[in-house]
């Protein structure tokens, strides 16, 4: 998963998260999964400000950015479903997701993608996910709202179910 901690805006305001969005939901299906849990992360941090960490995603995707990642999964031949979470920033995912799809090959694996979000959903991250890895299958994503992450627990449960 990738998530962002620090100045986040949720519900309408801007909030500062020790934790963030998406890595909420992350250890919720690390519990309900006793899978591995594994943060996709870049080498150059996003500022802790919104505003200005918004200014260098956005800078990022028109770009095309590829930022470094910090770890890399090194057993990645002993997983058959991937369960990816990331947030959805303006109707796409962070470039940091391009960078972790082009270090590693998932063909053969299952990918079953999860984003926080305000409003924007999955968007069209879905049919972008299956673009990057065409020879993976995947399942219908999970969309959970930002302001209701940490009360997300029945919907993650009910999605990890379905896709086991």
């Amino acid at each position: 998963f990738y998530s962002r901690r620090g100045q986040n805006y949720v519900s309408g305001s801007i909030k500062e998260l020790k934790v963030g969005n998406t890595e909420v939901v992350a250890k919720m299906v690390k519990e309900i999964t006793d899978g591995d849990l594994f943060q996709i992360d870049t080498v150059k941090k996003y500022p802790l400000d919104y505003h200005e960490a918004t200014v260098v995603a956005q800078k990022e995707l028109r770009e095309k950015a590829r930022p470094e990642l910090t770890e890399e999964v090194t057993n990645m031949e002993e997983y058959d479903t991937i369960i990816l979470g990331y947030p959805n920033w303006w109707g796409e995912m962070p470039m940091i997701l391009y960078s972790f799809f082009e270090d590693y090959d998932l063909s053969n694996k299952t990918i079953a993608p999860f984003c926080t979000s305000g409003e924007s959903g999955l968007s069209d991250t879905e049919k972008t996910i299956q673009a990057l890895e065409p020879s993976a299958p995947m399942v219908k994503g999970l969309y959970v709202s930002k302001s209701a992450s940490k009360e997300a627990t029945s919907d993650v449960k009910e999605w990890v179910n379905e896709i086991k």
